[in-house]
Parts: C-alpha cells; sequence; structure tokens
C-alpha cells in the first residue's frame, strides 16, 4: 500500500513542469495576455503572463506539463486580433508553485 502512494506520488512529481515562454509578432494591445490568463487558468495552469517594453509577451507556466504543452499550442494562435509569429519555449527545473495566474503590469 504504501509502495503504491509512494510511487503515485512521485508520478506526480514528475509530471510538474515549468515553462517560459517568449510570444514574438502582433501580442500587444489585443488582449493576448488576458487570452493566456484565461486559457492558462481553465486548465488548471498557475504563473503569470506580461508585457514586455520592446513589444513581445512573456509568461511563466507551472503545471502538468502536457498541460502545460496544450496551452502553448493555444497560445501558438492566440486572441482573433493577435498574429503570433513565434514563440520560444525554455523548459525550467525551478518551480515557485503559484497560487492562479496572474497578469504582471
Amino acid at each position: 500500500m504504501f509502495l503504491a502512494t509512494a510511487i503515485r506520488a512521485l508520478a506526480c512529481i514528475m509530471a510538474y513542469a515549468r515553462a517560459r515562454i517568449v510570444v514574438e509578432g502582433e501580442v500587444q494591445g489585443i488582449g493576448y495576455r488576458n487570452f493566456v490568463r484565461t486559457r492558462a487558468t481553465m486548465q488548471g495552469i498557475t504563473g503569470w503572463v506580461m508585457n514586455l517594453d520592446d513589444g513581445r509577451v512573456e509568461a511563466v507556466l507551472e503545471g502538468e506539463k502536457e498541460v502545460i504543452e496544450r496551452v502553448i499550442e493555444m497560445c501558438k494562435k492566440g486572441p482573433l486580433f493577435a498574429r503570433v509569429s513565434n514563440i520560444e519555449v525554455r523548459w525550467e527545473d525551478k518551480f515557485d508553485r503559484y497560487s492562479s495566474f496572474t497578469i504582471k503590469r
């Protein structure tokens, strides 16, 4: 019993992941950050999203790796008026264990 519980707990820990993405294109002033927050929250992903001074958008996503990958696929499309030209994805080993998904100003 203990071994099975320990294996399930380890599987949960191993599935937990963190990705930092930087999105290029026409992604500011069209609701892109709210789009990311809404999609991430709906999928149970925590972290944050913010505009960068150079016109790109950066986000940190924490949660199950497969779910993060789904959110990243959604980010490639973005909201109606977004024109995403590139998304850089960097998987990180550091975790902040956020309690929600926020928009940074």
